[in-house]
């Protein structure tokens, strides 16, 4: 950390944007170095080393030697294409990536221009004031200007788990290192476990204690998906089998044909046909792609394994506070007194007396400047009805906070005037632990119920309020100990979102069940679900009721309540687990600090990352950046399409090698003369390789993506049916080529008619496997009819190459092709349209065995 400059920064007014900016330029953004990023010169360097490209080079080598440069020209022509078409996906994939980085990139609060706006980590310059908050991280080296109760913890970077308290800066001292009590700087990376404040920026990026330790925090990798580490055990076992059958085709055709310069180069024919390089590259491709399109949508996929399990998901867990509901707040009941009131919208009139004391009480027992959107409401109705009263207090200090636990779900703020000779307290909370704080009689206590119970039974969120005086000194250690007395109720709004209930019946069509858990009242959270559509199950379980039932009751229970109210942190944890072990994939959303071991040990943990935390973001594997419900559903589906659209493109990488190694190994082994050499392997790369990344990458979902069950996560993505689909696809393209070829040399036409006749359908049969292989369920016609440019390009493309290497004479001798008739064209159209016949046949065959009925759970 750099030494205290002597220039300050106005806490109210903040960094101005032009002096923000030129810190920045100047300074650079608040990060350490990242390994991951690749420029150009990095992924061409990459490339070079690919199994393919050296390949390539290889067989250029040997034409070389044989005295046959234009051959070895050509070859080099199409490393170059296939080089371009590579870098240019690659760096898609790198902008992707970037976007995501930056969108991922930790946020922080910040005073600038007298405002409070949440900006990127990066973006954070020196001398920035910090505004901070329980559960938040602090984003750079920070000295604290104002501070109200603030606890860090810094085990990151000193190993104590235990949390530090933080004094406020006399703004003479210069930095410490982190570690013990009452050190006035906050350091990046930290994280705010309790209080709050206010700090102003003195380092960043590797000026920061964390910076000391970036290095090897750069040397960390991040541990292979389920699906990466599936891939990469196919990709050695098929490596170890090409590697082994190439040797032998060498051995073979060296033996028989005498030529062991030909023969090397029939053996990398083979290897450029089999050798399964495109797998881990399509992966990856369809990983970062897939993440960057959640990230339009509003959802940020945080890591790779959340992109595999979204569409496995069986069971979303729900919060209703801003997920299900707009989380736009207002008071619209008053109970004080033993009378309610209720208050008028839109309408700036006085309020009664009687309901005075309650709304005063409530402001004080929020935040000074709420983020809160319930204390929000508090602040709104005060200021604008309760303006020039003595009921608003702007001078009292706030001496002490009393936080919400999960034993008592209220909290209590301590406050003195400046002339006063005594502690003022304001709680509030769930109205039972209010009505628990004052200890209230039975018969009170019955009658405060049916009142709350009226409100919840509207749909409004109830809060309780209390009060009472306590003389200056000591305080108790608990808020149990204060004489509170009740002043009464406050009935607030939430509006469920509009397209909360048509989100809720597209999750039932697709087969996941909703359950919402809440900390709201049982007819509150009852209200909420009729309105979104949630199914009623087995009525309401409350916190109190679920504490009370055992593992093995719970676990009967929990497949019929579809609603649980009144829950704790704590409890929504045991709910994950209870749920898991009964067989769901549980997707859960939170937002609070309390929140993130539920989200961590969620299959999918979803981060709202509008209000919720930074611990919580963190904890989870999704954040959806604008809170709403209805995203949460839209990443489910994008999910499914990604899943889908990746085993598709792994089906055709599998299917469309089968023929070109059969073509490749047949001629060799019957004496036959060959039909595939290095150059047209390489062309049909320039095919494969577009394909796979991007034709079946930007495939639209299918119409029924969302009317099928869940994927089984148990089941492998090269499981049988795949790899079966597969072999099944390209042995019945292999034979028809093969019957091709054979007849036509039979009827006594020249090796290069048999060749390019072959190679033609080869090509056309290709495109057909890319058409059918887009989508498992529809039609050939209805898949031609989707909006797919991508197929078009490609398909484009491969025929005007084709009949360039046809009919153009100095190609045609490089691809040793003669011209083909008119008849040879007829026969490769029907041969393409035969496999495409056939496809069909194979895949409503296989739909029909694969129940894809419209499906939903109860």
């Amino acid at each position: 950390m750099k030494g205290v400059e002597s220039e300050r920064t106005d806490l109210d007014v903040g960094l101005t944007d032009d002096l923000a900016r030129a810190r920045l330029r100047a300074e650079g953004p608040n990060e350490l170095p990242s390994s991951r990023r690749r420029g150009v010169t990095r992924i061409a360097l990459d490339l070079l080393r690919e199994p393919m490209f050296l390949l390539l080079l290889g067989c250029g080598a040997i034409y070389v030697l044989l005295g046959d440069r234009q051959e070895a020209m050509m070859l080099l022509g199409f490393v170059s294409i296939v080089a371009v078409i590579t870098l240019y996906q690659e760096q898609k994939t790198e902008r992707a990536l970037e976007a995501l980085r930056d969108l991922s990139s930790p946020r922080a609060l910040v005073v600038r221009d007298t405002k409070r706006i949440r900006i990127a980590g990066r973006d954070v310059v020196r001398g920035d004031i910090l505004v901070l908050a329980e559960g938040d991280r602090v984003s750079a080296d920070a000295a604290l200007v104002s501070c109200t109760n603030l606890c860090t913890d810094e085990s990151l970077l000193t190993g104590e788990s235990v949390p530090v308290t933080k004094a406020i800066w006399d703004r003479v001292s210069t930095t410490e290192r982190p570690g013990g009590d009452g050190l006035p700087f906050v350091y990046a990376g930290t994280l705010v476990v309790r209080g709050q404040g206010l700090a102003e920026v003195q380092a960043t990026a590797l000026d920061t204690q964390m910076g000391r330790i970036g290095k090897a925090l750069m040397t960390m990798a991040p541990e292979p998906s389920a699906l990466q580490r599936e891939t990469s055990a196919l990709v050695r076992r098929l490596a170890i089998a090409a590697i082994t059958l190439c040797v032998l085709i060498v051995a073979v055709y060296g033996v028989t044909r005498g030529d062991w310069l030909a023969g090397f180069l029939g053996g990398l024919t083979l290897a450029m046909a089999i050798l399964p390089n495109e797998f881990p590259a399509v992966l990856a491709i369809f990983l970062a792609l897939g993440a960057w399109r959640l990230s339009r949508h509003q959802a940020l996929a945080r890591r790779v394994p959340v992109l595999e399990t979204l569409g496995s998901a069986t069971v979303l867990c729900v919060d209703k506070t801003g997920t299900l509901t707009q989380n736009v707040m207002a008071v619209r009941k008053l109970f004080s007194n033993g009378q309610m009131f209720d208050v008028p919208i839109d309408d700036a009139a006085p309020l009664p007396e009687f309901v005075h004391e309650l709304v005063e009480y409530s402001i004080l027992a929020s935040q000074r400047d709420p983020f809160d959107p319930m204390e929000k409401a508090f602040h709104t109705l005060g200021f604008h009805r309760l303006a020039d009263t003595e009921h608003l207090h702007p001078n009292w200090t706030l001496v002490r906070e009393y936080p919400l636990s999960d034993h008592l779900l209220a909290l209590s703020h301590v406050w003195t005037s400046p002339d006063g000779s005594e502690y003022v307290i304001a709680a509030k909370g769930a109205y039972e632990a209010i009505a628990d704080l004052c200890h209230l009689a039975p018969a009170a206590q019955a009658r405060l119920q049916i009142e709350a119970e009226d409100l919840a039974g509207e749909g409004l969120r109830v809060l309780g309020v209390a009060r009472t005086r306590f003389r200056l000194g000591a305080l108790p250690d608990q808020q149990h100990d204060f004489p509170f007395e009740l002043v009464g109720l406050v009935g607030l709004a939430d509006p469920v979102r509009p397209q909360a209930h048509q989100a809720v019946a597209e999750c039932y069509t697709a087969g996941v069940r909703i359950v919402m858990m809440t900390g709201d009242h049982p007819r509150t959270a009852r209200s909420i679900g009729r309105q979104i559509g949630l199914r009623d199950g087995d009525g309401v379980l409350t916190g109190p009721e679920l504490d009370g039932l055992s593992d093995a009751d719970l676990r009967t229970r929990v497949g019929n309540v579809n609603i649980f109210a009144r829950v704790a942190p704590e409890q929504k944890l045991r709910l994950v687990r209870v749920l898991q072990s009964l067989g769901e994939v549980v997707a859960m959303t939170g937002d609070g600090v309390n929140d993130a071991p539920a989200l961590k040990a969620a299959d999918i943990g979803i981060a709202m990352g509008g209000r919720g935390t930074d611990v919580a973001r963190e904890a989870s594997g999704l954040v959806i950046l604008n809170d709403d419900f209805e995203t949460i559903v839209r990443a489910i589906r994008i999910g499914r399409r990604i899943f889908d659209n990746l085993k598709s493109a792994m089906a055709y990488i599998l299917a469309v090698h089968v023929p070109i190694a059969g073509l490749t190994v047949v001629p060799i082994v019957f004496g036959l003369p060959l039909v595939l050499m290095p150059v047209h392997v390489a062309f049909l790369h320039l095919i494969i390789e577009p394909a796979c990344s991007v034709v079946f990458e930007v495939e639209p979902e299918d119409p029924d993506v969302m009317r099928r069950p869940p994927r089984d996560p148990r089941q492998p993505l090269f499981g049988t049916s795949l790899v079966g689909w597969s072999l099944l696809q390209g042995s019945s393209v292999l034979a028809i080529l093969l019957v091709a070829f054979i007849v036509t040399l039979r009827r006594g036409r020249s090796d290069l008619d048999a060749r390019a006749l072959t190679f033609t359908a080869l090509v056309l049969t290709n495109l057909a496997l890319i058409l059918v292989n887009r989508s498992w369920r529809g039609s050939v016609l209805q898949t031609a009819r989707a909006r797919n440019a991508a197929f078009w390009w490609v398909a484009g493309s491969a025929v005007v190459f084709l009949g360039l290497a046809l009919y153009v004479p100095f190609l045609r001798v490089r691809f040793r092709f003669s011209t083909l008739r008119a008849e040879d064209v007829a026969v490769c159209l029907l041969a393409s349209l035969v496999a495409l016949g056939w496809f069909e046949i194979v895949k409503r065959i296989r739909a029909r065995l694969q129940d894809t009925r419209p499906w939903a759970r109860t």
